[in-house]
């Protein structure tokens, strides 16, 4: 190997190798990674999800939010899709996640059928992390390629769930934080924040914007009062019930696009985590500048999805490759 003759040639170095990092090369992460091993590990899950999508569209939001949930708890290691045992509380049965996680029975029909044709190759990980990359290209034509190789974890707690996750209250400092804590920018957290252009949430995620902000008895004044005035009659006051949900972007619930950012700024952010994006001067060029140009955010969420895929993954011979993604191999 030729060593760099000048600080410009050097420069070039350096840069390369950031950028090898960003894309995963140094990290054991490979694109195409079951090429050989298994084939066809990428198109069954994608078959999978499209099959689920089909008869159910909120189902993509719903793998987009696990893959976030578990990438940020221990990383991207499957955690989230163990089940509770006697003696263990895991993170899907956190009120962080339940009942407002969903998608599982993607990810064991995608297993069942990679275990029959591959036994013992494909991890849950890369599986959960393939089902949120085609959920965002089924809802909005934003496709892009995932490195794999991630290996699956041993260990699922509840407790993990509160202190590593972002919460729906969260202000914009808190929010910063938070993502700052795995390794993102503030812009990179506004960007990944559009995620809430698909999906649902349950009234008890909001409800406090719209009865008894701040111990008033008022609502939230930065709420626009027509769509709270919609709000409270999908979500009558004091109600716990699981079943009542709302889109959090109402024009396009199933479309991955701007339409988030465009909300924001029309004061119908649905949390308190959305709507405080307003409240400071960088974030509001943000949210500004994603609305005004969707090509952009697309580049850059599918970007910050690629980087969140791998956040302190397992590869080489770390964790295992689970059997069923329930359960830890015994």
């Amino acid at each position: 190997m030729t060593h760099p003759k000048n600080l410009a040639d050097q420069l070039c170095v350096v840069s390369v190798l950031i950028l090898f990092c960003q894309m995963g090369v140094l990290s054991q992460l490979q694109v195409g990674f079951y090429a050989n091993s298994c084939g066809l590990a990428e198109f069954i899950v994608k078959d999978e999800v499209r099959a689920a999508f089909a008869k159910e569209k909120g189902v993509a939001a719903g793998l987009v939010r696990m893959h976030f949930h578990d990438c940020f708890v221990r990383g991207c290691d499957a955690s989230v899709l163990i089940d509770s045992t006697p003696s263990n509380t895991a993170e899907k049965d956190s009120p962080v996640n339940n009942p407002s996680l969903r998608g599982f029975e993607v990810i064991d029909n995608a297993k069942s059928r990679l275990e029959a044709v591959c036994k013992g190759i494909v991890s849950c990980a890369d599986i959960l992390a393939f089902a949120a990359r085609d959920s965002v290209e089924i809802t909005g034509g934003l496709g892009y390629d995932v490195p794999a190789g991630r290996r699956d974890g041993k260990i699922s707690l509840s407790s993990e769930t509160l202190t590593n996750l972002p919460s729906p209250t969260f202000n914009v400092n808190q929010l910063t934080q938070s993502f700052a804590n795995k390794g993102f920018s503030q812009d990179e957290m506004v960007t990944l924040s559009g995620a809430h252009t698909i999906g649902r949430s349950h009234c008890t995620s909001f409800s406090n914007r719209l009865y008894n902000f701040n111990g008033t008895n008022s609502q939230d004044p930065s709420l626009d009062a027509t769509y709270a005035a919609r709000l409270k009659q999908q979500c009558p006051q004091g109600s716990t019930d699981p079943s009542l949900v709302v889109p959090m972007n109402p024009s396009s619930p199933s479309t991955t696009d701007v339409g988030y950012y465009i909300d924001i700024q029309a004061n119908r952010g649905l949390f308190t985590s959305d709507q405080t994006l307003l409240t400071n001067p960088a974030t509001a060029s943000q949210v500004n500048l994603n609305a005004r140009n969707p090509i952009l955010w697309g580049r850059k969420f599918v970007a910050a999805m690629v980087k969140m895929g791998q956040l302190d993954v397992l590869t080489g011979t770390s964790g295992e490759i689970r059997t069923n993604c329930r359960v830890i191999n015994s």
